[in-house]
């Protein structure tokens, strides 16, 4: 499968419960933090639900 790099650009500071644990599953947790992730559908639907606090790169 593809792999994606994704970015966190934004904090979690006022954000709900659920977006910051989706960001720490992610790998993520600090800005300008990148990870290089497989696409699946997992993934896919976290970068979805936080997809206003990263940036993703094919």
């Amino acid at each position: 499968m593809a792999t994606v790099k994704i970015t966190q650009i934004k904090s979690t500071i006022d954000r709900s419960q659920k977006q910051k644990k989706t960001i720490e599953a992610l790998g993520l947790g600090k800005i300008n933090r990148t990870v290089e992730l497989e696409l699946n559908p997992a993934i896919e639907g976290m970068i979805n639900k936080v997809q206003h606090l990263v940036k993703v790169e094919k």
